[in-house]
């Protein structure tokens, strides 16, 4: 399955299709995902911001955010951690698999032939992240001490796999600017 959906990505690699989901992907933080967040603020009557987008954080911490929203900003954080935190991770994943696949294929410097399948890892973390983060809201006051642990596990491991991603990708432009490697004709 990952190797026909790293087939898939490098066949409709093309600057046009990265076109289209760049302003795809562009969507969701300029408008969807600003709007939710300020929309979850509003609620709360001061902005807190989402827990998805924290870099470590505790229990307790996990419990005033959550306490913070109230209840009806509960309610807006968990549906969109339904619908649009779901539509978003698997464009921005779409996004960066588009990416490795323009940057790496057929070149000889290509660290592995799956290297376009790697941002499906941030995606699967994503969607726990948002799992958790969905349970958390739903269930306070009795916000479970080792949910809100395991929320901030993924949400660590989360931007750590996206750093990675990244950093491939800078790998790559250097290597594509800085060379005037040829592709390699496969079958040659």
């Amino acid at each position: 399955m990952l190797t026909a959906l790293s087939a898939f990505l490098y066949r409709i690699a093309s600057w046009k299709t990265l076109l289209l989901v760049i302003a795809l992907y562009i969507v969701f933080p300029a408008y969807i995902l600003k709007t939710l967040e300020a929309r979850m603020n509003a609620l709360a009557g001061q902005p807190i911001g989402p827990l998805d987008l924290l870099f470590g954080y505790d229990p307790v911490r996990v419990q005033q955010m959550v306490a913070a929203y109230g209840p009806a900003g509960r309610d807006v954080y968990a549906l969109g951690e339904l619908t649009a935190d779901v539509a978003y991770p698997l464009i921005y994943t779409f996004l960066l698999g588009l990416i490795l696949s323009l940057l790496f294929r057929n070149r000889s410097y290509s660290p592995f032939r799956l290297v376009n399948i790697l941002p499906t890892g941030i995606l699967l973390v994503d969607l726990a992240e948002n799992t958790c983060i969905v349970y958390l809201l739903k269930t306070y006051p009795n916000t479970s001490a080792t949910v809100a642990s395991l929320c901030s596990l993924l949400t660590n491991l989360k931007w750590g796999l996206f750093g990675v991603v990244i950093s491939l990708i800078l790998y790559g432009l250097i290597r594509r600017l800085s060379t005037k490697e040829q592709p390699v004709v496969e079958g040659a």
